[in-house]
This record gives structure tokens, sequence and C-alpha cells, in this order.
């Protein structure tokens, strides 16, 4: 499954760096790509280990917002 999430404060490489560590520490992601320019996350995750709200709850409790 791929899901591209919104975070409202990725401003800098270090949220980027802070991002990735987050989601990589659920187990069931696959892959993900962070577009500081676009404030985007895509995320390929299989679906069957975890659900795309539990990596938004994982960037939340790192300190990022997800629209």
């Amino acid at each position: 499954m791929k899901s591209v999430l919104k975070i409202a404060n990725l401003n800098t490489n270090k949220d980027v760096i802070n991002i990735r560590e987050a989601i990589s520490h659920n187990e069931g992601v696959v892959a993900c790509e962070i577009n500081l320019d676009k404030q985007e996350v895509n995320v390929v995750y299989d679906d069957k280990s975890i659900r795309v709200d539990e990596i938004a709850i994982s960037i939340e409790e790192a300190g990022y917002s997800v629209i």
C-alpha cells in the first residue's frame, strides 16, 4: 500500500531526518520518500502489518503535525 501524508511543520533537513527515523521504527514500513519542498511524505507499507494512521501517529509523536 502507498500513502501520501502532508506535514505542516516540515521545514529543514533535520526535520526530514527526524521523520525518516520515526517512520522507520514501524514494522511493516517498506520505504519512504520525504519531499521537503512539498512538505509531503510518501510511504510504502504492508497494510497487513500497519495502518497509515499508525504511521501518522509515529510522526506526530516525533513532534510534527500531520494534516
